[in-house]
């Protein structure tokens, strides 16, 4: 369904973020971008997105296609209308306007609306919460019920890819497994794609059925979310320190490989 291939990107012509980042995601699969910030996690949905232009970005080597498109080179609006949808890090809402108006915005890009009711009631039946707060002004939310909103909005574009950026950045652990198990339930009962971008990465291992590992703008590691889940070199990694109580990199894992770039 989507295809990564080799891509590089590149901010205001200089600065070089990504280098050679390949990767899939299969028709109802969950995929995961593991890794600890700055390490290029971000900028490779808002290259999927079509949203590095707003930052001085540009996809300068490699290619991005969806069921065979190239769309690497088009606009966000048109990407979107193809059903890739993004969630931005950090739960970005109309503050001024009721949880309801801020789904009911979402659903302006699925055939102009016109089934906006139906699709409210599809994110209720999700969020059973945002029901009983739809009147309520969205500047008030709580974190977890911001990020409901956010991940609802979404859904009312109808996607067929669900990019999620950090949903569980600055969230107590009960309501990251809440979130998240919803999540799983979307993905099973409508067979959505969906792409997680997440530090937490066992949160992240409990949802997905394959992780990425990113390192400075590379992946470094893959594999299915069980295998990952087992792999020491990532226990130790994301606890910080190895058995010498030194920070450990993926420089210097034995394991460590090069993936092999897709000539395409």
């Amino acid at each position: 369904m989507l295809t990564v291939n080799n891509i590089e990107v590149t901010y205001n012509s200089v600065i070089l973020v990504l280098r050679g980042v390949s990767f899939q995601v299969k028709p109802g699969q969950v995929v995961a971008l593991l890794g600890a910030n700055g390490a290029g996690k971000s900028t490779t949905l808002k290259a999927i997105s079509g949203l590095l232009s707003s930052e001085m970005g540009e996809v300068t080597r490699g290619s991005i296609t969806w069921q065979d498109e190239r769309i690497d080179t088009l606009n966000t609006e048109d990407i979107v209308r193809r059903g890739l949808v993004q969630v931005i890090e950090g739960r970005p809402l109309f503050q001024h306007l009721s949880v309801e108006e801020n789904l009911r915005v979402g659903g302006q890009a699925w055939e102009g609306g016109r089934h906006v009711r139906q699709d409210i009631e599809r994110v209720y039946h999700y969020f059973p919460r945002l029901r009983d707060l739809r009147g309520r002004v969205s500047g008030y939310l709580s974190g977890g019920e911001g990020q409901m909103l956010v991940i609802g909005r979404a859904l009312m574009a109808h996607p067929r890819l669900l990019m999620l950026d950090e949903p569980s950045l600055g969230l107590a652990p009960m309501l990251v497994q809440e979130i998240f198990h919803i999540v799983g339930q979307i993905n099973k009962e409508e067979q959505l794609s969906v792409l997680l971008v997440e530090q937490n990465a066992n949160a992240a291992l409990s949802l997905v059925d394959y992780g990425y590992v990113m390192e400075n703008g590379r992946i470094v590691l893959d594999g299915p979310a069980a295998q990952l889940a087992e792999n020491e070199d990532i226990k130790e990694f994301y606890l910080g320190l190895n058995q010498l109580g030194e920070r450990k990199s993926y420089r210097e894992v034995k394991h460590y490989r090069r993936r092999k770039r897709w000539l395409g």
